[in-house]
């Protein structure tokens, strides 16, 4: 069963993520403020905790899935509990801590929000 990582969620969000997750058979998991630091293979189960190397405390929203959920996304949007930093757990990422993922998250997320503003200019057709 695949499992969703869940940060920061207020209640209500994190309640309709979660009967939205099990509906779909994924394993939601809302992740504590302590355990930040761990990496997400540690978050997972998958490897074995090390300690923080350093301080990780966030407040962003922040929604990990194992494999990516297209049905997840689109419940989430239809139950209006949509969460702006969201991710799927890759090699690349798994040895990464929560706070570094949010980190490039945010990242990432505002340079899309970036382009997503950026006018666009149409080309005069030459003769």
């Amino acid at each position: 069963m695949s499992r969703v990582l869940l940060f920061n969620l207020p209640p209500e969000k994190a309640r309709r993520i979660v009967l939205a997750s099990l509906r779909l058979g994924l394993r939601p998991m809302e992740v504590r403020r302590e355990n930040f630091g761990l990496t997400l293979g540690a978050l997972l189960g998958d490897e074995v905790p090390a300690p923080a190397a350093e301080a990780a405390d966030f407040t962003d929203e922040m929604l990990v899935m194992e494999q990516l959920s297209s049905p997840l996304l689109d419940a989430m949007r239809a139950e209006g509990a949509a969460v702006a930093l969201k991710a799927v757990v890759t090699e690349h990422n798994r040895s990464w801590t929560a706070a570094q993922l949010c980190r490039e998250l945010r990242l990432e997320h505002a340079a899309m929000q970036t382009q997503l503003k950026r006018p666009v200019h149409k080309h005069k057709k030459r003769k």
